[in-house]
């Protein structure tokens, strides 16, 4: 598979910064890369609304940018920047099929069992929202855990 434009999610952490490897990788043999950060509505008490979305969406644009120049200096040509506003996984499916991009690369906590049930799983969300090839990356430093069902089934 060689895709020409691929989605990369970020939210500014490492852990999603753990897909950016791979991403340029892709750019450099000639993907266009569109890094996408999605603002989540969140409600102040005593803020201005409109202004807590244009802070929020302002900082957004500038991690991008600076994300994207990181990108450049790796050697990546063709480099987008795309702010959503709206619930992660929603927006991560919706600007895969707006940007009709070939393939989307992030990365997950991998977590499993109570863990995903407690703090859900915008990987798996989107994986089931999109026909859209997902590569899915974890940070190599975490832990390697198997999930209890496996466990379980070697046992049986």
């Amino acid at each position: 598979m060689t895709p020409k434009k691929i989605l990369v999610p970020l939210d500014g952490s490492r852990l999603a910064e753990v897909a950016l490897r791979e991403a340029f990788d892709f750019g450099r043999r000639g993907a266009t890369v569109v890094l996408l950060r999605v603002v989540e509505p969140k409600r102040l008490p005593g803020a201005d609304p409109l202004e807590t979305e244009v802070t929020a969406v302002r900082e957004a644009e500038g991690y991008l940018a600076s994300i994207a120049a990181r990108a450049t200096l790796a050697g990546v040509p063709t480099v987008e920047t795309s702010v959503w506003y709206g619930t992660v996984a929603e927006s991560i499916i919706d600007a895969a099929h707006v940007r009709e991009v070939d393939l989307i690369v992030m990365s997950s906590h991998g977590r499993s069992g109570l863990g995903r049930l407690v703090l859900g799983s915008v990987a798996e969300t989107v994986l089931r929202g999109t026909t859209t090839p997902i590569l899915l990356l974890r940070d190599r430093a975490l832990p390697v855990t198997v999930p209890q069902e496996m466990k379980e089934a070697v046992h049986v």
